[in-house]
Parts: structure tokens; sequence; C-alpha cells
């Protein structure tokens, strides 16, 4: 687990590896359950007849619930105090390059590929590298951006 303290070793991260998180398996219970909070009930991800009659060899985890893990499993990797707030700003770029079957694994790799400061506080740029157990190539690629806001930070609006 990497520990930060502060800004200055916030900004230290630039062009650091934050290292791998644990492996997380991909349940039926899961899927179904990120089917409902998000109204997305793609048969692929519910019915395994269905998604063997698409090709697939059962049912696959949504694209967008192997991303949500991300937040989950950044805090396995790293530690963040007296930096202020931080939120989760955004995607550069997002690719979904394998299907996550049911009863898979995933796990996070991830790096640190810049830091910058902004008038709204600090944006740190993450290589996110889902892998997918027993694959050579990642179920997912992300540039993730972390927005940390200290005191100083101006208020946050909603228009």
């Amino acid at each position: 687990m990497v520990e930060i303290d502060g800004d200055d070793a916030l900004r230290a991260l630039a062009g650091r590896d934050l290292g791998v998180s644990a492996w997380h398996r991909v349940t039926q219970e899961r899927i179904a359950l990120f089917a409902e909070a998000t109204d997305d009930d793609e048969p692929i991800h519910l019915d395994g007849d269905h998604a063997r009659a698409m090709g697939l060899p059962g049912t696959i985890g949504h694209g967008l619930f192997t991303l949500s893990l991300g937040p989950k499993m950044l805090y396995e990797l790293w530690t963040v105090r007296n930096v202020g707030l931080g939120l989760n700003y955004g995607f550069e770029r997002v690719r979904f390059l394998q299907p996550v079957p049911e009863g898979g694994r995933v796990r996070m790799r991830a790096r640190v590929t810049a830091v910058t400061d902004t008038d709204a506080g600090m944006r740190v740029a993450i290589e996110q590298t889902f892998e997918l157990e027993g694959s050579d190539r990642p179920a997912c690629v992300a540039d993730a951006v972390v927005l940390f806001r200290g005191a100083a930070a101006p208020p946050l609006t909603t228009t």
C-alpha cells in the first residue's frame, strides 16, 4: 500500500506504479445487482442461455461494472491524507477489450501518469488496467482522473 501524506507527496507520485489490487470475483449476484441499479437488463448479463446463443460462454459482467470496481481497487493500493477531498473527476479514455465472464476474477494494476495543479485542485491521472485472470489481454483499460480539492479550492457548482 502506497501512503501519501500531503500535497508534495501526491505530486511526487507522477510516473509511479501504485501496484496491483487483490483479485475480485465477478458473481452473477453482483452482475444482477449492477443491472438492477443501472436499469441495464441486457440479456447477455442476466440469461445464460441467451448469452450462449450470442456466442459467449455464459453471462458476462457489464463493462461499466468492471470499470466501477476502480475506486474499490484503488483503495487497496493507496491511502491519501491531508490533501482535501478526493473526487472522481472522469476519464480521458476507456476501452473494454474483452468480456468478464460470470465467475471470472479481475484485478487492477494502477500507475499515476500525471499530477497537475489547477485552480480547482490537483488532478491526478491514473492509468488503470483491469486484468482478467487466466488471460494475457486485459478486460478493460482506462485513464481515470481524480481531483483532490484542498481547503483553498473554489466552491463546487452544479451549473
